[in-house]
């Protein structure tokens, strides 16, 4: 499998799956149950469009993570989690457009426009910081792969 693919298809199963583990302990946190699912049950969800989105992940990173390699963690963080959120945007507005409905429509928490929401920024920061890591991992250790 050309490692391209291998990313792609990891960053999309390794996206879909922490934002259902997000949902779930976020919704145990605010004391939401989902689907009438008893809290500890740790319910979450995502949607089928996230698929196509957290596949672009390495698409996107493989020319960022090398030129902000000498950026301090901080300034790096805050550049791939504005990077992160105008992404959700666009493809909130895209979807919408498309579908005539934004799948994830925020209505709760410092949202903006109903496509993002400001108050998730320390979730994607550490987000950001797991998708760098990963990143760099598998491209040093899977430079055999074609």
């Amino acid at each position: 499998m050309p490692k391209r693919l291998f990313l792609c298809l990891f960053f999309a199963c390794f996206g879909v799956t922490t934002e259902v583990i997000f949902v779930a302990i976020s919704n145990l946190i605010n004391q939401t149950p989902y689907c009438n699912e008893p809290l500890w049950s740790l319910t979450g969800k995502t949607y089928v469009w996230m698929l196509p989105i957290y596949a672009l992940i390495p698409l996107i990173a493989e020319p960022i993570v090398t030129k902000t390699k000498s950026w301090h963690l901080l300034l790096r963080l805050i550049f791939y989690t504005t990077l992160i959120l105008s992404i959700e945007f666009i493809s909130g507005f895209a979807l919408e457009q498309l579908t005539g409905k934004c799948p994830w429509e925020y209505t709760t928490g410092w949202h903006f426009m109903g496509y993002i929401r400001l108050d998730y920024i320390p979730a994607w920061m550490f987000f950001s910081f797991l998708i760098e890591y990963l990143y760099r991992f598998i491209d040093k250790n899977l430079n055999h792969v074609t």
